[in-house]
Order: C-alpha cells, then sequence, then structure tokens
C-alpha cells in the first residue's frame, strides 16, 4: 500500500546558495501576506473569501508589479498561494485559528516547492533542488519511493534542513501475538499490562538549569545587540537538543512497541485540559504524550497494526482488573498501591491501569 513519508535532511548551502534561500523566504513571506490581505479585504467588502483558482491566477500579474519576484522558485510562490487557501479552510472547520501575517523576524523560515521534471532529485551526497542545483547535505538514511514534494526550513538555530515528502509502498510487518495494554505516566513513562515499564528520561529537567542561566543573560542584555543574539542562538540550540532528545525517546518506544505486539491499547488522554494544571503542567509538556500518541497512529497503520483507545473517562485506576470492583479511594494519587476489598488482590496503582486499559478495548 502506498503511503506518504518524510524524510528530513540537513542541508550544507554555500554563500550563493545561502542567499537564494533567504530571498525565497523573502519572496514566498510577501506573496503569503498579500494574497492574506486580499482575501481579508474581499472578506470584508462582500462577506465572501476567495478561492485558491482566483489568488493563483493573480499571482502572474503580481510577479509583473515586483520583477524580484521571479528571481526565486515559481513553483515555491505557488506552494505560498496554497498554504493561504489551505490556512483559510482549516480556520473555517475550527481545526484552526485565524491565519496570521508572516514575519522576517519570526525564528523559523521555510518554503515549499514541487518535484517536476526530475527538479528534485538524489545525486549522491548532493541534493538538487529548483534554483539552488546541487547542494551538500548529510545523506543520513536511503531515500524510498517516489519525491514529491520539498520543504526547506531554517531553525532556531540557524541550521538549514529539507522535508522530502515521498510517495512509498509501506510493507506491514509479520503478524504477532502480543497485545498489550499501556498507562501513560510521569515518574514512569509508560507501565504495561505484561508488567514491563519504560522510565521516563525528563529531557526538559535535564536542561532545565543550563536553559535557564542562558535565558537571563538573554534577558539582561540590551535587545537585537551583538551579545544578545549570541544569547539567544545559545538558548535556541538548548532547545533544539531537548527536541531531538525527545524525538529520539519517542521514536525509539514506539517502533519497539509496534514491532512486538499485534494490539496496543492505551488510554484518550486530554492532555490540553491537564496542561491546565500548574504544578503538573511543565512536567506534562515534557512527557510529549500527544506526540507518543501521533507516532503510534501513523506507525499502526502503516505496519498493520492495531491502535485501540480506552474511553476518556474510564475508571481504570479505581477498578479491581480481576473482580471489577471499584475502590473510589485510589483517586488520591499518593496511593501507589492498594488491596482490592473484595477480592483482596494486592494491586499496583499503574500495572493495574494498564491491565484494565487493555481489557476495556478488547470489546472495540
Amino acid at each position: 500500500m502506498l503511503h506518504h513519508r518524510a524524510y528530513k535532511y540537513r542541508i550544507y548551502p554555500n554563500q550563493e546558495q545561502e542567499r537564494l534561500i533567504q530571498r525565497t523566504f523573502g519572496c514566498s513571506r510577501f506573496v503569503f501576506n498579500h494574497f492574506l490581505t486580499l482575501w481579508n479585504e474581499t472578506y470584508a467588502a462582500t462577506g465572501k473569501g476567495l478561492s485558491y483558482h482566483s489568488c493563483a491566477t493573480g499571482l502572474p500579474a503580481l510577479k509583473k508589479q515586483f520583477e524580484w519576484l521571479r528571481e526565486v522558485d515559481s513553483i515555491a510562490l505557488q506552494s505560498a498561494v496554497r498554504h493561504v487557501s489551505d490556512a483559510f479552510g482549516r480556520f473555517w472547520s475550527k481545526q484552526n485559528r485565524a491565519p496570521r501575517y508572516k514575519n522576517r523576524k519570526h525564528p523559523v523560515q521555510g518554503y515549499t516547492t514541487r518535484c517536476t521534471n526530475d527538479n528534485i532529485e538524489v545525486i549522491g551526497n548532493q541534493l538538487k533542488l529548483p534554483k539552488l542545483g546541487l547542494i551538500r547535505f548529510a545523506n543520513s538514511r536511503p531515500l524510498e519511493g517516489r519525491i514529491l514534494s520539498a520543504t526547506v526550513r531554517r531553525n532556531p538555530a540557524g541550521k538549514y534542513f529539507v522535508s522530502l515528502v515521498c510517495e512509498a509502498e509501506i510493507k506491514p510487518l509479520p503478524e504477532v501475538s502480543g497485545d498489550i495494554g499501556i498507562d501513560l505516566g510521569l515518574k514512569t513513562y509508560a507501565v504495561c499490562s505484561d508488567g514491563s515499564s519504560i522510565e521516563n528520561p525528563k529531557v526538559y529537567r535535564k536542561y532545565e538549569r543550563r536553559l535557564a542561566h542562558w535565558q537571563r543573560r538573554m534577558a539582561r542584555r540590551r535587545k537585537d545587540g551583538a551579545n544578545w543574539h549570541k544569547a539567544k542562538l545559545k538558548v535556541a540550540r538548548i532547545h533544539e537538543k531537548i527536541a531531538y532528545s525527545r524525538g529520539d525517546f519517542l521514536h525509539k518506544v514506539t517502533t519497539k512497541l509496534i514491532r512486538e505486539n499485534q494490539t496496543i491499547s492505551i488510554e484518550t488522554l486530554r492532555v490540553a485540559n491537564m496542561l491546565k494544571n500548574p504544578k503538573l503542567a511543565k512536567s506534562i509538556s515534557d512527557a510529549s504524550w500527544s506526540e507518543f500518541t501521533r507516532l503510534l497512529m501513523y506507525k499502526s497503520e502503516w505496519y498493520g497494526r492495531a491502535l485501540k483507545f480506552a474511553p476518556a473517562f474510564a475508571p481504570t485506576s479505581q477498578m479491581c482488573h480481576r473482580c471489577g470492583k471499584k475502590h473510589p479511594a485510589v483517586k488520591d494519587m499518593t496511593l501507589r498501591q492498594w488491596i482490592c476489598p473484595s477480592c483482596h488482590t494486592v494491586h499496583d496503582r499503574d500495572e493495574n491501569a494498564a491491565r484494565n486499559i487493555k481489557q476495556a478495548t478488547m470489546s472495540r
């Protein structure tokens, strides 16, 4: 079965390529903001927005008015128009808030181009991109499938990356007999119904003091000064290290779970509501449960596994997995072990919850 798969590589542009990338960022940003203004003005005057087609047909006239728009990849400008249309589509379907103007001072800049007539391809340890030509990149993993598009980005640490979206056939993994329930937590990242557990790396806590040190230095320096920019770069690199370490952990854990189990059951978590707790918000953000769930969802689809969700308000921690007796005293989070008043089974709080999560999804 064909799936869309993205491959992210770091690229190393020379000075001329870097200048062209910067111009493409600026031109794409200009086109996006221009049509966003036109869209808003049309809606204010008529009560109706614009379509992608009406904006795309106005792009050639805009390029005649501003000749410097012709210096960059034309497909990147078309993609900027498409992004305006998609942003409003998500807004009207209540997925996102109203589109906002792009700012040149935003720490992340990027543009997207499509593959046509083999204008994007890998040649050895070099990558061919429209207008940029051959560019050196870190060929860290083999590219599989037909290239559809490329997104060039500069991250807050000043590094350049390209994400190649490919259409590739992903073969399901051989079936296994494993069937597991998972209870997510903070002290221990995950406790499984088979008794195994996964320790929480607490990546943010590991770098918290160093990050706070550089954030204080940045706050004390004059904004936009040379030393302020040095401190800002240091802060960005620490955040980058945190993100990469957390992502590496989540990918390894989810891949291991997918390979070893045919059916995986997890609880439905309302993370946005949990983040309202000021005492636990930082730890919950560091755990990144939503990303853990997202990775399991697409990997289970790719590799032929079943991912099931227990109801959001099921009393998985309070109910005995043997006799089904509910013990309200377990609402106290400090109670890590308890004895069922009915069948007298000794329970570990998290392992019992994992077993109940597994049982709750059996009929689903």
